[in-house]
């Protein structure tokens, strides 16, 4: 989805049979809401294939991954590491800086809304130079180290809830709704939007009967 940069969600631990669900909608959110790929451990092989298949199936590009030295990605992580967790600073405290961090734009930077001549927001300068990003969602016992290295812990409403739940909001925050407009290439299918019914076409069909 993004030229310029890489995001990517992680999912730290998995334990199969009890957490098959949650890890492939892990997935599924990250597809749907702007990253452009997943990291799976390599115990969550049932998940990995559920998610490739609706990217077949609805579209892409989206990559999914199985790894196994999750510990050795976030270390060598080159770019900007934010940590999902429910201790972190408040999401609408530092979803300006993380924005910044990466170089993407942010919707409140700048005097009155204006632009410099070359698409520059706020008054300060160019945006920062565009740097991958890494978004880690545990599954398990998350072991202090990776607190320590995330560039920022964050917490959406600081209360037990889903993952899922979390991931969705940081992410919408992060691209501020732009990623709602996505078009994805290569689908087989298309969901028709519609005050009612559910009407699925073929995505090639000029017409949506």
């Amino acid at each position: 989805m993004h030229e310029a940069r890489e995001i990517v969600v992680l999912r730290y631990g998995h334990r199969p049979g009890r957490d098959d669900r949650m890890t492939t909608h892990v997935g599924l959110t990250a597809r749907a809401l702007g990253a452009d790929r997943v990291v799976f451990p390599d115990n969550a092989g049932q998940s990995a294939e559920t998610v490739r298949d609706i990217t077949d199936r609805f579209g892409g590009p989206f990559a999914v991954e199985l790894r196994e030295d999750q510990n050795a990605i976030v270390r060598g992580f080159e770019g900007v590491v934010v940590h999902l967790t429910m201790y972190g600073e408040r999401v609408q405290d530092v979803e300006g800086e993380i924005r910044k961090a990466v170089g993407l734009p942010d919707g409140d930077s700048g005097t009155n809304g204006d632009s410099g001549a070359n698409g520059d927001s706020g008054t300060n300068g160019d945006p920062a130079a565009p740097r991958d990003l890494l978004v880690v969602v545990g599954g398990e016992k998350v072991p202090w180290a990776l607190y320590e290295r995330a560039d920022f812990n964050v917490g959406v409403t600081n209360q037990p809830h889903s993952e899922v739940a979390g991931l969705a909001v940081f992410l919408d925050r992060l691209f501020e709704g732009a990623e709602l407009d996505r078009e994805w290439d290569d689908a087989d299918r298309e969901v028709i939007p519609e005050p009612t019914g559910k009407t699925v076409v073929d995505a090639d069909d000029d017409e949506a009967n």
